[in-house]
């Protein structure tokens, strides 16, 4: 499973919340990358971590190279323009049973059992410039699933995990414990089975859930994501190892939360070269409602000149999502902004 997390720079605490997962993977002694590696030492991470478990029902070894990787800073882990690493991560995704890599003078090494997982988080900006834009939309773009917010949903002024909190966490600690054993395959129910008829076959199934061309492989592979999601709820509920429908319509409900506001993600990607300065001033718009031509100037001066910007602020009117007051103010039409963009205000 790959996720990321995505938002601006310093607003929405990206970083501060998967740190509190960090602890739980040292603890149960996954096999981390590290942040900053070569495409050849992570494939030798990959290779070493190969272990052996054994089926409880049949008693069958089970060979598997399992390895999560786990960056705050993406785009650093990935580098410029890696498209080999990009093209390798698109590979792993799947799960293959067996992946081969040759070297010109180290020979072949075969790695069985892949299992990769990835969470992450960086920003907008960062995607725009480290990924290629032939990239965006597909390849590895479109098997992750990406976690967008503008601002942290509340101020912690004490960050200090209460008495219940660790209380909690070493309970789950020990449940995580158990999912960690798991082992062999899960099964899907029959009622599982009908509500996947229900949706893969039906309209929600089929119509995506927003409109934009570089999520169109996401979309492709969103029944993909659905049934990941889907063995995670289960691993979650049980150890019984079996899907069911309960765990498939949590799985829509977390795609349901996180949805609408995952176009965010690409804001400024596009050949328009002045889409990036329009989103920007979107969202600062969204977020004080109203902002005086000469504040606006002062923050974009570095990328937009005086009749640059004029461009952008007819360009926003044009859309409907703004409008001048008094010739001075910009102001935010945020049911139309809402609208154009079709994202849920929570």
């Amino acid at each position: 499973m790959y996720i990321v997390l995505v938002g601006p720079s310093g607003k929405c605490r990206k970083g501060t919340a998967m740190k509190q997962g960090m602890p739980f993977l040292s603890s149960l002694g996954l096999k981390v990358a590290a942040e900053s590696i070569t495409r050849e030492a992570l494939i030798r991470e990959l290779k070493v971590s190969s272990e052996s478990t054994v089926n409880p029902i049949t008693g069958d070894i089970l060979l598997h190279s399992s390895l999560t990787i786990f960056s705050q800073e993406l785009t650093v882990f990935l580098g410029y323009n890696n498209q080999q690493l990009m093209a390798d991560l698109s590979d792993w995704y799947d799960c293959g049973d067996k992946w081969t890599y040759r070297t010109k003078n180290m020979g072949t090494d075969d790695i069985t059992g892949l299992w990769v997982n990835l969470l992450g988080a960086t920003t907008p900006e960062l995607l725009q410039t480290t990924l290629p834009r032939d990239a965006i939309g597909g390849g590895l773009t479109s098997r992750i699933i990406f976690v967008y917010e503008q601002n942290k949903g509340k101020t912690v002024v004490f960050p200090f995990a209460s008495k219940e909190e660790l209380e909690l966490g070493a309970i789950l600690l020990k449940d995580l414990e158990v999912i960690g054993n798991m082992s062999g395959q899960f099964k899907i129910s029959e009622d599982f089975i009908h509500g996947w008829g229900e949706w893969y076959g039906g309209k929600e199934g089929q119509t995506p859930p927003f409109e934009d061309y570089r999520f169109s492989g996401y979309f492709e592979r969103r029944p993909t994501h659905l049934l990941k999601l889907s063995i995670i709820m289960s691993a979650a509920r049980s150890n019984e190892m079996v899907v069911r429908r309960v765990d498939m319509e949590k799985a829509k409900a977390a795609m349901h939360m996180i949805e609408p506001k995952m176009k965010f993600t690409f804001s400024g990607v596009g050949r328009n070269t002045a889409s990036d300065s329009v989103n920007r001033v979107m969202t600062m718009l969204m977020t004080e409602g109203r902002i005086p031509l000469t504040v606006l100037q002062q923050r974009m001066y570095h990328d937009l000149d005086k009749f640059a910007l004029e461009k952008v602020v007819e360009t926003m009117i044009l859309m409907g999502v703004a409008y001048m007051e008094n010739g001075e103010v910009l102001v935010c039409r945020k049911d139309s902004l809402r609208s154009l963009l079709k994202a849920k205000e929570e």
